[in-house]
């Protein structure tokens, strides 16, 4: 049996693997293109999700869904707990949203995006019993130097001191919820600017970690399972990720600790997925600062994803041209 471990050492890197996986989320993306703009977010979902499976059906490993579409009964396909590829190769935990950002890919706004995310089998937190994470976010300057724990305005001029630029040139991303007018408010109050997101979380924290993008930190309440994907790709960002639980009620509360889950808890890094062997992978479905989203031009369609391998620390670019008639 070859191991996930073998597979993505520094001295052994399996790159195929990473290669199958954006065959993945390049067909979601793909087939969502009909849809985009159209308002009908469930049916770009459902096109994204067949599409997915299909091609993880094709792939060399062994992939148990942690993060999928739901609990079976509600997702007949890529639910949590499924069991995905030609069951041949490494044993892996998998993390899927065939599209994060329906609501964004229904009216044509930016950010949205396909996604994988692979991590050793029994590494990924199942946090799928509480349905939110607050989470804090940043690039390495923020490693030791930030906390959740922390008043905002405090975290923000400390991640300001460690990268040697002003308060005032700092800026948060948050989603757009009425749920952070405060938080919003408070960020603004200590002199740092906002970008306020509709959707995108997963874009949202791998932007604030990338040593070349717009912002510089990026908090808030937001999914759980974003959180998870999140995680294997700050793995190889070198970035800062921490997480609390954020239960709406107390009977979610309660299925969260059935669950194991600490309500209480600050997850760091390796709590959320051990170690660093992981393979993050996105493909753009429409335009966002992470990668450009799917174009249509005569006979052809064009794709951008990203590969981000934790054992390596490295983040690829992927530029391909697919053929119209072989998709649309």
């Amino acid at each position: 049996m070859v191991s996930l471990t073998a597979d993505l050492s520094p001295l052994r890197p399996d790159r195929n693997l990473a290669m199958e996986l954006v065959r993945a989320t390049e067909a979601a993306a793909i087939r969502a293109v009909p849809f985009i703009g159209r308002g009908a977010k469930e049916a770009a979902d459902g096109a994204a999700v067949d599409a997915m499976r299909a091609f993880l059906g094709t792939v060399d490993f062994q992939g148990r869904v942690v993060i999928g579409e739901g609990e079976k009964d509600n997702a007949p396909m890529l639910f949590n707990g499924e069991v995905v590829g030609t069951g041949q190769g490494p044993l892996c935990d998998i993390a899927v949203d065939p599209i994060d950002g329906t609501s964004l890919t229904a009216a044509g706004r930016q950010n949205a995006l396909s996604v994988i995310a692979v991590s050793d089998r029994g590494t990924m937190l199942d946090a799928s019993t509480v349905f939110y994470m607050d989470k804090l976010v940043t690039g390495p300057a923020g490693v030791g130097v930030v906390d959740i724990r922390l008043p905002i305005g405090e975290n923000i001029r400390k991640l300001a001191g460690a990268l040697g630029k002003p308060v005032d040139e700092i800026v948060v991303s948050v989603l757009n919820r009425p749920r952070h007018e405060k938080l919003i408010q408070d960020i603004r109050d200590a002199g740092a600017g906002t970008r306020l997101m509709s959707d995108g979380d997963v874009a949202g924290g791998i932007n604030a970690a990338r040593h070349d993008a717009r912002t510089d930190m990026c908090v808030g309440v937001g999914g759980s399972p974003e959180g998870i994907v999140t995680a294997c790709a700050i793995k190889a960002l070198g970035g800062h990720i921490q997480g609390q639980l954020w239960p709406r009620d107390d009977e979610e509360r309660q299925r969260g600790i059935d669950a194991g889950l600490q309500m209480d808890h600050v997850y760091e890094a390796d709590d959320l997925v051990q170690g660093n062997n992981t393979i993050f992978v996105a493909t753009g479905v429409t335009d966002g600062q992470l990668v450009a989203g799917v174009r249509r031009e005569r006979g052809y369609v064009y794709t951008e994803s990203v590969v981000l391998r934790g054992a390596s620390g490295t983040l690829r670019r992927i530029a391909s041209e697919h053929l119209v008639s072989k998709w649309l």
